[in-house]
């Protein structure tokens, strides 16, 4: 028997359980299908997981610098069993959470693969939803008003490079290692390859980043992306851009074998993958509806995430925007206030922060320098280094600074990019400063707490404004 629902998530991830449970309240009969467990790529194989792994490295790191605060440790020691056994608690506690949120929110959930059906007896509309089950039970068939995919993505991979998850991984597989290796070679510096690379460097792995691009993090701002390659290089990483690895030459025996295009022999234990992710849009029944999706296999939508069939949205990873769970959440958001008939206040993908994490971190929002001057902005560019920063001294860490980008003929805030220790905690603060279209000046006068890390953001204001205190 076919049932009815006002709206039907095809994904559990966080974007998708988030927007069912915003759904909920506003009293529209939800259901979820996911064929894993709820909380999807986030919680159980991204934005969680590595980054506890990246604090148990982190901590690892405090302990062995730790006479620069006076504390005498003798022996320091890595166990990444106890780091992945911590891991796996932190994402059960956290999935535990999820199911009660949903089972809260009277949330039908269910654990098998939705595909989208055409008009058919069910609907004479396209985007009935097929259940299938692994258990070989007959499918259900689920008839909403309204659907939103938020099936997520997965990890991308290279022609000739193909993984086996033992010598040639994913981010995926690096999530299980039962043991370190000693030496590693990453290819792909965006987010995900220079926060492994962060990782395995804290716990004493041998590490080589490769960036086929002229420089690492490619979309960032080009100071941003300096700096922190001269910080991973001064780490003892050994980042190579402009290199490219030519497949043709990979070799697998005790270790990874493998020529760049520029002639450079690279041998290491492991070779970590990590050249983005891919939208899950095969076999969930796009082809059965008029949804387009674009060249490189993401969902076209328009700015309520609607896609060529009004009543199917398509938020998160499988859009092609920013591969954020926050952006899920704030699309889901937009989405569901759409179906409701309310016509929510929209904000420009720029507004969303990114961050990156490790040893060193990363937070940005807005344009960086060169989108802002390819936009034809007359911009005004001020950067305040954490030397200025007395908490940054506290902390033990000074590197790293902030930078910030004006429009000069009206002073609105057009970016703001923070590298240093801790940054990513920082980043709210500028992403209300973008939400409520800030200016310089208004940033600059604002009082921040002393001593504290936010200092930097008031100050580097204050230098674009041309009253520079510290720094």
């Amino acid at each position: 028997m076919a049932k009815e629902y006002d709206l039907v998530l095809l994904g559990g991830g966080t974007g998708g359980y988030v927007t069912a449970a915003r759904a909920a309240r506003f009293g529209l009969k939800t259901a979820i299908v996911e064929k894993e467990k709820l909380g999807g790529t986030c919680l159980h194989k991204g934005c969680i997981p590595t980054k506890a792994l990246l604090k148990s490295a982190e901590v690892f790191q405090q302990v062995k610098n730790a006479k620069q605060f006076g504390v005498e440790v003798k022996e320091t020691q890595f166990h990444l069993n106890q780091a992945i056994e911590r891991k796996n608690q932190i994402i059960n506690t956290l999935h535990n959470g999820v199911k009660s949120l949903v089972q809260s929110a009277e949330i039908d959930v269910y654990q098998g693969y939705g595909r989208i059906l055409g008009p058919s007896i069910f609907s004479p509309m396209a985007g009935s939803i097929s259940v299938e089950y692994q258990d070989g039970r007959e499918n259900d068939i689920l008839v909403p008003k309204n659907v939103i995919i938020a099936t997520g993505s997965a990890p991308n991979t290279l022609p000739g490079l193909e993984i086996d998850g033992e010598k040639v991984i994913t981010s995926d597989h690096a999530l299980t290692l039962n043991e370190l290796p000693t030496s590693i070679m990453i290819v792909g510096a965006g987010v995900i390859g220079v926060e492994w690379a962060s990782f395995f460097q804290d716990v004493g792995v041998e590490v080589t980043l490769i960036e086929a691009e002229e420089q690492i993090l490619p979309h960032m701002d080009q100071d941003i992306s300096s700096e922190m390659s001269k910080l991973l290089t001064k780490r003892g990483i050994q980042v190579l851009t402009n290199t490219a690895v030519d497949p043709n030459t990979l070799r697998k025996q005790d270790q990874v074998e493998v020529e760049t295009t520029n002639g450079k022999k690279i041998k290491t234990d492991l070779m970590l993958v990590a050249v983005g992710r891919k939208a899950n849009t095969q076999n969930i029944g796009l082809e059965n509806t008029d949804i387009r999706t674009s060249s490189n296999g993401f969902i076209e939508v328009n700015k309520y995430f609607q896609t060529k069939e009004s009543h199917i949205y398509a938020i998160g990873d499988v859009n092609g925007g920013k591969q954020l769970a926050h952006a899920a959440t704030y699309e889901g958001n937009i989405a569901v206030e759409h179906i409701a008939g309310n016509y929510p206040s929209l904000l420009k993908e720029t507004a969303i922060p990114s961050c990156v994490y490790g040893n060193i971190e990363i937070a940005t929002i807005g344009l960086s320098e060169s989108d802002a001057k390819l936009q034809g902005k007359t911009v005004k560019i001020s950067k305040t280094s954490f030397q200025a920063i007395g908490k940054a001294h506290v902390n033990g860490d000074v590197s790293g600074f902030a930078k910030i980008i004006l429009d000069k003929n009206n002073d609105d805030v057009l970016g703001v990019h923070l590298i240093g220790k801790n940054v990513t905690e920082l980043i709210g603060q500028a992403s209300l400063i973008q939400y409520f279209d800030g200016s310089g000046i208004e940033t600059s006068e604002a009082v921040y707490p002393h001593p504290s890390l936010s200092e930097i953001i008031g100050e580097v204001a204050l230098a674009a404004e041309g009253r520079k205190i510290h720094g």
